[in-house]
């Protein structure tokens, strides 16, 4: 098959969805760490979890490509924050302008999901920084709060799950666009 997905997954919302994604289409769904060479991929879809204000791995799996005529590029992030929220949709776009050439990023179509957490399954770095982050948002006024922090108070602490398969329609449509 000439279609591969890709994904970069820390604690496993955005794996669940890669797998999701290639039951539905029949694309294998790798790690971006053992993707194969991407020259001949006509869709390549990258699924990539939202840390430190990056897309996990994007950077690298993609590194050198460039895209040739025919070729398509999805790119799906996955975070905590509802990327609903226009504020939040133009942080994670900030964010990969920085992660990918700007040939690249104008020629993706981008989607974005909501993940979960579940801070018992946290490395013990990751959680200290969260514990960091945590305690220096509480002493942030409530005005100069962004939804992002907002949404990491909220859950700071806690096991939640935003994964929604149904929000997997869209992608799924843009894959079936390039298909045929």
């Amino acid at each position: 098959m000439d279609h591969i997905i890709l994904y970069g997954s820390k604690y496993g919302s955005t794996q669940r969805y890669a797998e999701k994604l290639s039951q539905e289409t029949g694309i294998p769904a790798v790690r971006y760490q053992d993707a194969p060479a991407l020259t001949n991929q006509k869709i390549i879809v990258y699924l990539g979890a939202l840390y430190a204000g990056g897309v996990l791995g994007v950077g690298k799996a993609l590194r050198g490509l460039s895209l040739r005529d025919g070729q398509r590029l999805i790119l799906v992030t996955v975070g905590l924050a509802d990327p609903n929220n226009p504020e939040t949709r133009s942080n994670i776009r900030t964010s990969l302008q920085g992660q990918l050439p700007p040939e690249l990023f104008n020629r993706t179509k981008i989607y974005h999901l909501r993940g979960g957490i579940d801070y018992q399954k946290l490395s013990f770095p990751h959680r200290t920084v969260m514990k960091l982050l945590y305690q220096s948002l509480c002493r942030t006024p409530a005005e100069k709060q962004t939804a992002e922090n907002r949404a990491l108070m909220e859950t700071y602490g806690k096991q939640v799950d935003f994964t929604d398969f149904k929000a997997l329609e869209p992608i799924l449509q843009e894959i079936q666009k390039g298909a045929i």
